[in-house]
Parts: C-alpha cells; sequence; structure tokens
C-alpha cells in the first residue's frame, strides 16, 4: 500500500490545542476498511474520517470510524472534514456523502480561509429509552428534569437534564454500568436560554467521553424545543470538553413545531494543527 497522509485539526474551536480532534485521510483510495479500521484506533481519537470518490453527487464521499467501529454519521467529523477540504477550494460550501445520507454544509469565508461552517444534520427521529434508572445509576444523578429520551440520526444519542451546569461539571460516571448500557451516546445537559453545558459519554463506541459531540448538538435543540425551554428556530450556544481540558463551542438551532421537525443545523470553527503520514506499505 502507498504511503498515506492526514490532516489534524481541531474542531468546534477557533483557537490551538481545544475542541474535539480529528484525522482526516484526504485520499483513501487505497484503503481497506480493516486498515481504515487499523488507523483509526492508531489515531485513537473519537473519529477519524477517510475521503473517497463522491458516488452519489456530493462532491465526495467519507467514512468514519471510532476506535472501535464504523458509524454512518458523526458531527465533529464532518465539520472537520469540510473545513479540510473547503481551504483547497474557492466553493462556498461542500456536500458529503455518508452512511446516513448526504450532508451539506456551508462556509463562512475569512481572509481568504474557511472560519466557519453550518451543516445540515439528518432529521433526528424520537426514540424511547426504557432504562433510565439504570443509566441514572450509572451516571451517579438522582434525576432528569425533563424526560430521559433518545434520537436517531445515524447515531443514538439519549439526554439527560441535570439541575446546573456545575451538576454537571461534577459527574463522575461509572464508565463499566455505562458500557453495560446499549451502545447509545448518553449526553447530560444543563442551562437555560441561549447557554447549554453538555458532556457525552459513549464507552460502547470506544469514548469514555467527548470533547465535542455535533451529532448530540442537533437532537439537543429539538428536544429543548420539544419540550418547550427554547422556542423553534432559537439558535444555542453548547459547551462542552472543559472537563477534558479541550474546551469546545456548538452551534445549533431546530426549526419545526409540535407537528415535527423541519431542518436541524449544526455549526463551528475548526483549526487546521498539522499534517503527516503513515507508510503502511508492509500491511
Amino acid at each position: 500500500m502507498p504511503i498515506v497522509r492526514y490532516v489534524l485539526v481541531d474542531v468546534f474551536t477557533d483557537r490551538p490545542f481545544a475542541g474535539n480532534q480529528l484525522a482526516v485521510f484526504t485520499d483513501a483510495r487505497a484503503l481497506d476498511p480493516a486498515t481504515m479500521q487499523a488507523l483509526a484506533r492508531e489515531m485513537n481519537f473519537s473519529e477519524s474520517t477517510f475521503v473517497l470518490p463522491a458516488e452519489q453527487g456530493g462532491h465526495a464521499r467519507v467514512r468514519i470510524f471510532t476506535p472501535l467501529r464504523e458509524l454512518p454519521f458523526a458531527g465533529h467529523p464532518m465539520l472537520g472534514t469540510a473545513i479540510v477540504l473547503g481551504l483547497s477550494t474557492g466553493l462556498d460550501g461542500i456536500r458529503l456523502e455518508t452512511g446516513a445520507g448526504i450532508i451539506p454544509l456551508r462556509f463562512e469565508r475569512e481572509g481568504g480561509g474557511v472560519s466557519f461552517a453550518w451543516m445540515t444534520q439528518p432529521l433526528p427521529k424520537p426514540m424511547p429509552f426504557a432504562q433510565g434508572e439504570a443509566l441514572l445509576e450509572a451516571l451517579g444523578a438522582p434525576a432528569s428534569g425533563l424526560p430521559i429520551e433518545g434520537y436517531d440520526n445515524g447515531v443514538d444519542h439519549v439526554y439527560v437534564e441535570l439541575p446546573s451546569p456545575e451538576a454537571v461539571a461534577a459527574l463522575k460516571p461509572d464508565q463499566g454500568r455505562l458500557k453495560a448500557l446499549p451502545d447509545h451516546g448518553y449526553n447530560t445537559f444543563a442551562g437555560a436560554g441561549k447557554r447549554w453545558k453538555t458532556r457525552m459519554f459513549a464507552p460502547g463506541h470506544g469514548v469514555a467521553e467527548d470533547p465535542a459531540t455535533g451529532s448530540a448538538a442537533g437532537p439537543l435543540a429539538v428536544h429543548l424545543a420539544r419540550h418547550g425551554r427554547i422556542a423553534w428556530g432559537d439558535e444555542i450556544v453548547i459547551e462542552q470538553g472543559a472537563e477534558l481540558g479541550r474546551p469546545s463551542l456548538l452551534h445549533a438551532r431546530a426549526s419545526g413545531s409540535t407537528e415535527g421537525v423541519t431542518a436541524v443545523e449544526v455549526g463551528g470553527a475548526a483549526v487546521v494543527m498539522g499534517r503527516g503520514e503513515f507508510n503502511i506499505r508492509g500491511r
């Protein structure tokens, strides 16, 4: 196999050494899925992405791997990959093909570069979660202010509301108990108005805690709007990752009504941190 090159990006931040780390393998045509998985395990970030030629009318096809498995969709990998690809084009946006369909992203440019991107996410489908008590015990949380509910937008996320951002920060979940639950992302949140704090745990995906979870930000906006915490169409700002030393800012908004969700957008900045290569000829 040839030398394989990648770009390192910090996503959902506008400064280095913050946000969620991502490795973008910009030309994965020579890689089989087993090698992609091995490279994602070697990088050991929440996710790594592998860029391939488009097949369904997009600008590129992207495969997403955690250290343990492939995902059909994830938020910070889409945003980071789009910004990496956008730096080499003059496009105002890009359409990325994923296992959950085509994800459109539009760019906000500054000084000739891409400073910020908004992605239109798959519409999240509410799903029941029957193990709320076990989840609260695993989190060490006494109760949830809103019903404990899940959403599926290509990744399954479950939401627990705590009484304050300080309560979210103080959580010390039992990772073993969380891993015994279904392989979802488990999101705790607190806040009011347009400012919210979250933490996301997904040991079943090989991610004990995530610094910034774009796939969870959109459903959170839906969850808050469905239960009257915000209005449909409000833009919220989500703080995440401080407990890991990687503070992140995510923007999200959900459009719709009590009759259903019509659009979900998640936005953020990203910083290119470096470039490298793997020589895997011997594999």
